[in-house]
Formats: structure tokens, sequence, C-alpha cells
């Protein structure tokens, strides 16, 4: 008899094991941003909770469809998130961005509802609405998968690679069974760590492939409820999604090589912490620039100023790509202000007066401007 090629394929399928010694520091790294990251719930106001909640499920939809290479429409997912969510965005509602939002709520707001098979047919359905007509072939939506291997191939027809095979149908709804099982059963384990239980199940359901199709995207809502339950919250201002999509092809080497390895899946859970632990230290810069922000207009909001000096300083408030790291010069302030050159000039000159900003040091044209943080009480 032939070794065990599959993972699925060990005689002691699906008994997990791992080192945890190896991921002992992650693990506490990851517990020590989630606790920064929870603590910061109670800084923040309100309104600008629902906007980040918002900000960061609307990234995980997005970015969890790319990863399939489906582009969305970012405009449409959002108009449905914020409806749900009480905000009032105008924008084109498609029965596509109304399931994902479904779906994506469902996954984090429900998190104390178990994860039954009925749930599982439901997230299937608002993942290929029957209108959609951006689905080429024909699918069982809401129901499992057909007699035909599912395998994901690449290279010649005559000589394909096949990168991963998934269990056959025949016993399919016992082993998906034995999933939702532990999935229910695992919540109440004192002896498993909430991610390290997140990432099982990310692998466990991934590999047992379902569906026809949309397996990649269930497998990454099943991940986001995992980790609901586990802060006992349905707050989300991290995307685990955009962390995946940022090392895409990290993401299916390390889940191609765990299919084909054994029961020991170490180092799957090392790469999906570290991945976690990213998405986590973004939300952290994210939320640490909207309090930056929020104590600036705190300290400045007896100032009198122009709708063009707002404009700058929010730009350079929020950071990222777009927002000058390295300071704004007259030109740059001329430019997104879209005033005069004599109007920049006055303006920035009135800003540093305010104590709005600092000028940096140099001089003549490469000069430069930045917040002036020390004003903010």
């Amino acid at each position: 008899m032939n070794d065990p090629f599959w993972v699925w394929q060990q005689p002691n399928w699906p008994h997990f094991n791992w080192q945890a010694d190896a991921l002992a520091p992650l693990l506490r790294t990851c517990s020590q941003a989630q606790g920064r990251l929870l603590g910061m719930l109670g800084a923040v106001g309100s309104d600008t909770e629902v906007h980040s909640n918002l900000d960061a499920m609307l990234q995980n939809i997005v970015t969890s469809s790319a990863i399939e290479g489906e582009q969305l429409d970012v405009g449409s997912v959002r108009s449905s998130l914020a409806r749900r969510l009480g905000l009032n965005e105008e924008g084109r509602i498609t029965s596509r961005s109304e399931g994902l939002a479904e779906l994506m709520l469902d996954a984090t707001r429900g998190y104390q509802q178990p994860l039954d098979l009925q749930r599982l047919f439901t997230w299937h359905g608002w993942l290929f609405p029957s209108d959609d007509l951006l689905l080429n072939r024909p699918l069982r939506i809401g129901m499992l998968r057909g007699e035909e291997p599912m395998q994901v191939v690449s290279g010649r027809l005559d000589r394909p690679t096949v990168h991963f095979e998934a269990p056959p149908r025949a016993g399919l709804e016992e082993q998906l069974g034995d999933f939702l099982a532990w999935f229910e059963s695992s919540r109440s384990d004192a002896g498993l760590d909430p991610f390290l239980r997140a990432g099982i199940a990310h692998f466990w359901f991934v590999t047992l492939h379902p569906f026809d199709d949309g397996n990649g995207r269930l497998t990454r809502a099943i991940t986001d409820l995992a980790l609901a339950q586990g802060e006992q919250q349905a707050i989300r201002f991290y995307a685990v999604s955009a962390s995946i999509l940022d090392d895409r092809a990290g993401y299916y080497r390390i889940l191609e090589a765990s299919q084909k390895g054994t029961l020991d899946i170490t180092a799957w859970l090392q790469w999906f912490l570290a991945t976690l632990l990213k998405s986590m230290e973004q939300a952290l810069a994210r939320i640490d620039r909207v309090l930056v922000k929020a104590r600036f207009w705190q300290a400045h909001r007896s100032q009198t100023l122009s709708a063009e000096q707002i404009k700058v300083l929010n730009r350079l408030l929020d950071g990222g790509e777009r927002g000058f790291e390295n300071g704004i010069s007259a030109a740059q302030y001329q430019a997104v202000a879209k005033v005069s050159k004599a109007t920049a000039t006055r303006h920035l000159s009135d800003l540093v007066e305010k104590g709005c900003l600092a000028r940096l040091p140099g001089g003549g044209r490469s000069t430069r401007y930045q917040i002036q943080h020390s004003a903010q009480a």
C-alpha cells in the first residue's frame, strides 16, 4: 500500500498536533496586540467605532474575494454594509453586495449562534445569489459538491500538476459533521487557545472543500466567526483577509505544503498567527491615527480655520499613502487645497502661528511642514 499523499489520508485524520513551544512566542504577541486593540474600544467614540468597524469589514469582504481573483464593486458592498450598520451612505446596491454583507455580519455579529450545516448552506446561498450574472457555470448552491473529484490543478492538460485534492464525495457529510461538532465543542475548550482554534478551523474546512465553489471565502468567514467567538464581541477592527491577500502566494504555498504533509500543522499555524498579527498591527496603526486626529481637533476646536486648511490638516492627520509622511511643502499645499502660491504660503504661516503645524528644518522651496503634535492636549 502506498504511503499517504494527502493529509486527509493520514491514519489519524483529523487529529492534528503541533509544537506548542514553537508557537508560544507568536501566541503571546498576538494576545498582547489583541489586548491593545480591545482596550482602544473605550477610547474611541461610538461614531468612530462604527466607521472603523465598517472599514474593517469592507476591507475583509473585498480582499477575501480578491484572493480568489474576483474584483468587487467596492461602493456597492460599502452601501450594503453601511445600511445594516445604521449609516446613511448613498450607493448602488446589488444582490451580490447584499449577500456578501449578510454573510460578513452573520459571521461576526452572530458569533453566539452555532455553526451548523443549514447555516453553511445559507452562507453559500449569500455568496452566489440566484440572479448573479457573474456565474458563468452551473453551481450546486446551498448544497454539497457532486461526485466528480475536487482538485486544484495547473500546467498542461495532458500533464497537470495537482496542487490539492479534497477528500472524495463519499463520506463528506460525515467528515463535515465531525468538523461542525468539533467547532461547537471546542468553543468551551479551555486548553485550546482561541487563535489556534481559528487556525485549525481554517485549515480543516479548506481541506474538506465541501462545495463546488466559494470554499476559500467560506473558510475565511469561518475564521472570522472563530475569532469573534474568541473575543466574545462583534466589533471587528482588523481584517485577516487583507493580510492574507498581501501574501497570497505564501498563503497558497503553505496550504499546499501542509496538505501534502503530516498531521503536525505547526508550520501552517506559524504562518497563520504571523498573518493574524500583521492584520492586528495594521489595525492598531489605523486606530492610533484616528485617536491622534480626534485629540488634535479637540485641542484646536477654538481655532478659526479655512475649509482649505482643514482639508490639508486632515490629509496630514490621516497618514497612509496620501498623507505626506515627510511633511508637506508649499507647492503640495497649493495642489491639495487648490489655491494660489501666495495663498498657500499665507495659509501655512497662519497654521504655524496657531500651533497646528511645525516648520521643519530647511529653507526656501524645500521648506516642509508637519503636524505640531506638541500642541495636542
